[in-house]
């Protein structure tokens, strides 16, 4: 019997609208305003680039004209909205806004929500879509916070010249609701100001305008949670006829109305990801311990805030730890206990306790205190708080959070608001090992905490692959850090092309034998099979490539291009040219691939001329990256069976290494016919990497490690590692996305250490060969050029290692192996290789 839509739990992510990527390009072009996005959104915060993107196309792409018609469309082709609300009228009742071109943004806490509604604001008033933006906030202290931030970023120079020169506004005003909202301005107000009684220039201001005005809502959850009479005038505001707004975003971390996830969110940037890729700090929360009362409780919270002192201090870290109650008086009680507990406890004065000690509640008077608590000699280091008062901190330094009572703790809602206070990471915390805010809460309350956590985070059973510190098999890397500087290059083709300027042509490295191995699965155990065999390529004389070439020549139309050919490469120029491009690539025999690849040399006969924006890098410090510094990731039970693509790779030493709470989902992912996508290296002597185990991303890495877990490869092999997708070895290039530059930066997949060399290698698909992308083609010539100042850098000290980068798709996987095992890697190239060479 299947579960009613009132039980059955449905993951956030499967409840996402899509908005489509097809826009109107005469009414909206993002490519404008990559190079805003790119020096608005650093530190390589792609989710805010998304979610502004999204956001304009919804807002500007003209595929919609209101929510409902957004909403009707997925819910058209979403099979889970369906199953949820069962008829699209049952979807339609929770749609907050339904008229109006409304949508709301899932940011988790400490992600920087306020840079992505900057970001729409100011792209907004450049287009000219609006002349005017107001931000609503729910509370004083988000609004002092966004009106900092917001004045940081109008009055950056760098962003409003990266702004289109045709922008109608590349300057906005930043005021408050005490001044008229005039065009180019952004109105940041507490929502109170919206109010009919109060006096401000919003309604005024805005009598009329609504079609040109864009409205912001931070912690857009108060629209739809909040049941106090003035908080409902807020959503009536903007639902308002006289004013007719159209275009409306809410932002929040926090997109429950009660325990259900909103039904208007266009864009998701999950707490999880903000750990995994170390945006904010991890979590950890109390799972068993002392059943303590009175002073022994505070006696063991204590000493953990103080042991957390101890870790911080040589990074001049002062952590607070926060108090949640679930009412003001609950709050006053608490917090006199624990003062009178410093005071019996400590050698502080009572001076000094309530310096160290704020107490936070709507009517308190430590609140005017609050704004200052993040200031480098604040003193203060305990906050006792009532739950829903904390919103709007951008607190970094919160290291333990000590929910008082279950109440305060017993909801999503409740939960994702109080964790949010601890998730931001102090600046200089944002290198070396990812810092951890403690939960420590009461064990019995654990279960239903844990099960709490899972839903916000939305965490399914995962298996983790992190480096062993003390395995040999550790090694270093070494990455340059750069200055850029843009130049632009034209590159003339005049007739007759020149041909072979070199005297060869740069091939990719091909077997005449070749290695295949081919894995199989069974039907009904899912067990994996590996089956090896060998294949031999056709091949062709070198007299034979130089008449088909000496042909194409002769096929010239232009006479006078044709017989300046033919004087230039009479047959035995072209035999010369030959033999000398197959000693240069270490091939012994032409085979299909390289045939082709010669004749694909006289393609030039039929190239235009071409215009190359290039960035020239200035190296500013070069420096070491260990193996032992990768960051951990993870996999989940979904992506390793049924649709997912993963695939854990272990050995029997794996299991060993892995935290208690991992062991009962590794035993289950590792027992026979359990369906999971995970493989046992039988010999771990075979498994010449530094951690403890491997998750290949995709079918193609896969391959990939079984073949570097192959007894025939591994004798050839010192080391190798896996990469993680961001900040473990970052290389920065820049391409062309339509008509504009772009900045990006790749992580390489996999280093494996062969003698004194480093193969650096970037996975792709067969299909790339056919049809590169520009961005591949870039990725290349950034990565050779990076890789040849890190060779000059080592022979200029003498060092023996050497770096090698290759693109590498399946159809090389063999040919790449066994010059490995012949010793030629120095000399590899793959197809793809040559292909983006030819590209550049």
């Amino acid at each position: 019997m299947s579960k009613s839509n009132d039980t059955k739990k449905f993951s956030n992510k499967d409840l996402l609208l899509r908005v489509s990527p097809s826009v109107d390009r005469n009414k909206w072009d993002e490519g404008k305003y990559e190079a805003f996005l790119d020096a608005l959104c650093i530190d390589g915060r792609e989710y805010q680039k998304e979610a502004i993107r999204i956001s304009m196309r919804y807002l500007l792409g003209g595929e919609y004209v209101n929510l409902r018609e957004l909403a009707r469309k997925n819910f058209n082709t979403n099979d889970k909205l369906k199953e949820k609300y069962g008829t699209f009228q049952g979807m339609e009742k929770t749609l907050q806004l339904p008229e109006q071109l409304s949508a709301s943004l899932d940011l988790a806490t400490g992600t920087g929500k306020s840079y992505v509604m900057y970001g729409i604001a100011a792209i907004m008033l450049a287009e000219g879509a609006v002349d005017r933006v107001l931000v609503l906030a729910p509370s004083k202290t988000i609004k002092a916070g966004l009106s900092e931030k917001f004045k940081e970023l109008a009055s950056n120079a760098e962003l409003r010249e990266l702004l289109p020169a045709d922008s109608v506004t590349n300057a906005p005003k930043i005021i408050r609701a005490d001044e008229s909202i005039i065009a180019g301005s952004i109105c940041i107000e507490n929502y109170h100001a919206i109010l009919k009684h109060v006096k401000s220039s919003i309604r005024d201001s805005l009598i009329g305008k609504g079609q040109k005005t864009l409205i912001l809502n931070d912690e857009a959850h108060h629209v739809a949670n909040e049941s106090d009479t003035n908080t409902k005038k807020w959503k009536e505001f903007l639902t308002d006829e006289s004013f007719g707004f159209e275009k409306i975003i809410g932002v929040s971390g926090t997109c429950y109305n009660g325990k259900e996830y909103f039904s208007d969110v266009i864009y998701r940037y999950s707490l999880r990801e903000a750990m995994e890729q170390r945006f904010v700090k991890k979590v950890r929360y109390v799972d068993d311990g002392p059943r303590l009362k009175g002073d022994k409780k505070w006696k063991l919270i204590f000493n953990n805030h103080e042991e957390i002192v101890k870790q911080l201090r040589s990074r001049k870290i002062k952590p607070l730890s926060i108090v949640i109650t679930k009412d003001i008086s609950r709050c006053k009680n608490v917090a006199d206990e624990f003062k009178h507990f410093l005071k019996e406890n400590t050698e502080l004065s009572k001076e000094q306790v309530d310096e160290k000690v704020l107490v936070i509640h709507s009517d308190a008077p430590d609140l005017p205190k609050l704004a200052a608590v993040d200031s480098p000699h604040n003193k203060v280091e305990w906050i006792f708080s009532v739950s829903m008062l904390n919103e709007g901190w951008d607190v970094k330094r919160v290291f333990q959070i000590i929910p008082h009572e279950e109440k305060a703790f017993n909801s999503r809602l409740l939960i994702a608001q109080v964790l949010g206070r601890g998730l931001r990471v102090p600046e200089n915390m944002r290198q070396g090992e990812q810092p951890v805010v403690t939960v420590f809460n009461h064990d019995k309350w654990a279960d239903k905490i844990r099960h709490l956590v899972d839903e916000i985070m939305e965490s399914e059973k995962r298996l983790p692959s992190f480096p062993i510190s003390k395995s040999v098999l550790n090694f270093d890397l070494l990455n340059i850090r750069y200055r850029p500087k843009p130049y632009t290059k034209v590159h003339e083709m005049k007739k007759p092309y020149s041909l072979f300027e070199k005297g060869y042509i740069v091939l990719p490295m091909q077997k005449e034998i070749e290695d295949i191995a081919v894995e199989f699965e069974e039907a009904d155990t899912r067990k994996h099979q590996q089956w090896k065999t060998k294949i031999k390529n056709k091949t062709y004389a070198v007299n034979e490539m130089a008449q088909v070439m000496l042909q194409r020549f002769e096929d010239v139309p232009d006479d006078s291009d044709r017989k300046y050919y033919l004087k230039q490469f009479p047959l035995d120029k072209l035999e010369e040219i030959i033999t000398k491009s197959l000693k240069k690539s270490n091939n012994k025999v032409i085979t299909g691939e390289l045939r082709q690849r010669f004749l694909q040399s006289l393609g030039t006969l039929r190239r235009n001329a071409a215009t190359v924006v290039r960035y020239d890098f200035e190296p500013t410090e070069y420096f070491v990256v260990s193996t032992k510094e990768r960051q951990q990731e993870s996999v989940s039970a979904s992506s390793m069976r049924g649709g997912g693509n993963k695939t854990y790779f272990y050995t029997e030493k794996t299991k060993e290494t892995l935290p208690d709470e991992y062991v009962e989902f590794y035993e289950e992912v590792t027992e026979k016919g359990s369906g999971y996508k995970g493989f046992q290296v039988e010999n771990y002597h075979d498994f010449k990497t530094p951690l403890n185990a491997v998750i290949s991303d995709h079918d193609n890495e896969r391959r990939f490690v079984m073949q570097l877990i192959d007894p025939a490869n591994v004798s050839s092999i010192k080391a190798w590692i896996k990469s993680t997708a961001m900040n473990f070895y970052p290389i920065d290039y820049y391409w062309k996305k339509g008509e504009h530059p772009k900045k990006g930066s790749f992580n390489p997949d996999f280093f494996v250490e062969i003698g004194n060399l480093i193969s650096v290698i970037e996975i792709k698909d067969d299909d790339e060969i056919k049809d590169p992308s520009p961005e591949n083609i870039k990725k290349k010539e950034y990565a050779d050029e990076h890789f040849e100042k890190v060779n000059k850098y080592l022979k200029d000290r003498k060092e023996k290692m050497v770096y090698k980068f290759n693109f590498l798709t399946p159809s090389d996987f063999g040919n790449y192996f066994q010059s490995i095992q012949d010793g030629s890697i120095k000399d590899f190239r793959s197809q793809l290789d040559v292909e983006l060479d030819s590209k550049k």
